[in-house]
């Protein structure tokens, strides 16, 4: 919305709003008070249920592990077990036979004695066997004896890790560092137990939880489908020393993330509940919220609504016609029925343009006058040495009996000549100077083909319609062979471009006649906008003044210093029309 004041601050309409805020602010204020508050409160009271799950779920989880430990602790020091190690080859086979049975029922046992046991395996190498709980006196699992005994695959704080499964491992060495161990003792956890316990850890169909063995980055999650993404995201960013609870970002989703560290298992447990789920109980004061919003929009709207008609509506209206005044528009009068002040306004308006349409016609009038007498000027101005040259070729080629080019000549001379002298509109097609410069640069070739070479650049379709002043390449290019190129010891080279940059076409004729210094480029770029030149320049200023009458101020002249070492200039008009600087109301 425009506002018609020097400032914001200053305007009458925001002075209306301000005031009406001062007594409805107070009451927002308030409410979002109160939903912070409730906020919170939701927040930390299921942080604390979270947080009690989960301490009663690791205290459970620390009586498992260590009555599973010391159950393992018993089987290693079985006598049974440890004669059987030893003396295999010296026990009759009933007596073989009588112990792996009691092994294998003992296993079973132990096995049923713990939901989160999966199964229970003793690696013998002596005896040749794998003494399981599920399939009983099975051949010897060597590769799982050498996994354990040698303590450092998988191993994290109190759990070995082996296919995507923790166990609980022991190792009953012979005595003697050289041989083997006796056996292992592998108790295999049930990664299914962990699962359906970490589900019942979560307070919502939402929440995802999931166990992680800090040592080995092992991880069990529960069955949700996010879980995966949010485990990766606990790993990059967790840290032992954080707080028990905090908020985190995961994939533009906020989540409140509750853990717990056992440090004598090595484990950790994570919970991530959803932001939904703790806003999830303000759902009904969030709506009375929005009730509360609306009913207050609608009171402002109502309030200002009148203000908004009588005052600032006539006010955008006025702004609008100077804005457009400011850039030359004056065919804007305010048509309008009021009597009132800004009736009042809108008569006075309306009569300083009748005031300004004036004067403006006064002076554009003289302005268009000596447009054209300048360029009259430029029309009189024809080089007598140029037709003296013109002359003097004409001349040779008769001599020469070359009338092709005799005839060629004098076309071009006449097209020259035509387009010079001709009296009518001061604009012309770009097409049409181009041709007329083209046409220049080839009679002047007829003179110096040997001397200086032309690299005239062809036209652009998209500039070819382009209105311009007349006479506004030609004279540049006379006056780089009159003033560089007819002057340079060396072959001379000029070069004509066409180009669009943004919503200007330049044409730049660069030429690589004597060296100039920047600091002269520069003083003549001076004094080319200044108006105050020598009679040499009396012609480049005469076009720089027609371009920026023409085209505005950006227009003009560049004089530059170009790759060629030479005088660089560049006519730069506008082909396209910018973004309105009139302000839309």
């Amino acid at each position: 919305m425009k506002i018609p004041a020097e400032s914001w601050f200053n305007s009458i309409f925001a002075r209306l709003i301000i005031t009406y805020l001062v007594f409805v602010l107070p009451l927002i204020l308030l409410g979002v008070y109160l939903y912070q508050w409730s906020y919170d409160n939701a927040s930390q009271e299921i942080s604390l249920s979270a947080e009690r799950g989960l301490n009663q779920y690791v205290a459970e989880l620390n009586r498992e592990m260590e009555w599973i430990e010391l159950q393992q602790f018993n089987i290693a020091e079985d006598r049974k077990l440890n004669r059987l190690s030893i003396l295999w080859d010296m026990m009759d086979q009933v007596e073989r036979r009588d112990t792996l049975n009691y092994l294998s029922e003992r296993l079973a046992v132990f096995k049923n004695s713990s939901a989160y046991i999966k199964n229970v395996i003793i690696h013998i190498p002596a005896v040749g066997k794998s003494i399981s709980s599920m399939i009983g006196i099975d051949d010897f699992d060597e590769s799982s004896y050498e996994y354990f005994s040698s303590g450092n695959q998988g191993k994290g704080t109190r759990f070995t890790i082996k296919e995507d499964t923790m166990n609980l491992s022991t190792v009953r060495l012979s005595g003697k560092k050289s041989e083997p161990a006796l056996f292992v003792i592998q108790v295999e956890l049930d990664t299914e137990q962990f699962q359906n316990e970490l589900s019942r850890l979560n307070l919502y169909p939402e929440s995802v939880t999931f166990l992680v063995e800090n040592k080995t980055g092992h991880a069990i999650t529960d069955k949700q489908q996010s879980s995966n993404i949010l485990l990766s995201n606990y790993r990059e960013h967790s840290v032992m020393a954080s707080p028990d609870s905090f908020w985190m970002k995961v994939d533009g989703a906020m989540y409140q993330v509750t853990q717990f560290h056992m440090e004598s298992l090595g484990l950790s447990v994570a919970s991530y509940l959803p932001e939904e789920i703790v806003t999830r109980p303000l759902s009904k004061f969030n709506h009375w919220a929005w009730l509360f919003a609306i009913t207050s929009f609608v009171a402002i709207a109502a309030f200002l609504y009148s203000s908004y008609k009588l005052i600032h509506i006539p006010l955008l209206l006025l702004v609008k016609r100077f804005k457009k005044m400011e850039e030359g528009v004056l065919d804007i009068p305010i048509a309008h029925h009021r009597k009132d002040e800004f009736g009042f306004l809108y008569s006075r308006f309306n009569q300083m343009l009748e005031n300004l349409q004036l004067l403006i016609d006064r002076d554009f009038k003289k302005t268009m006058m000596m447009q054209r007498a300048e360029l009259k000027q430029l029309q009189s101005q024809i080089n007598p040495h140029f037709l003296y040259n013109s002359f003097f070729i004409l001349n040779s080629l008769a001599r020469t009996g070359e009338t092709e080019r005799m005839e060629q000549f004098t076309n071009m001379l006449g097209d020259y000549f035509k387009f010079i002298t001709r009296n009518g509109t001061d604009l012309v097609k770009l097409k049409e100077e181009a041709d007329h410069s083209r046409i220049y640069t080839e009679i002047q070739q007829l003179r110096f083909s040997r001397r200086i070479k032309v690299d005239f650049g062809p036209l652009p379709p998209q500039m070819e319609n382009i209105q311009v002043p007349r006479l506004i390449i030609q004279p540049i290019i006379e006056n780089a062979y009159e003033h560089s190129l007819e002057k340079n010891t060396v072959t001379g080279l000029l070069i004509v471009r066409f180009n669009l940059v943004d919503e200007y076409a330049e044409i730049t004729i660069e030429d690589n006649g004597c060296e100039l210094k920047e600091n002269l480029i520069q003083s003549l770029q001076e004094r080319l906008v200044q108006d105050d030149g020598t009679d040499e320049m009396t012609g480049l200023m005469n076009i720089h003044r027609r371009l920026v009458l023409t085209y505005g101020e950006g227009c003009g002249l560049i004089l530059t210093k170009g790759e060629l070492q030479g005088l660089k200039v560049t006519i730069r008009i506008r082909w396209k029309e910018g973004e309105s600087r009139c302000i839309d109301f």
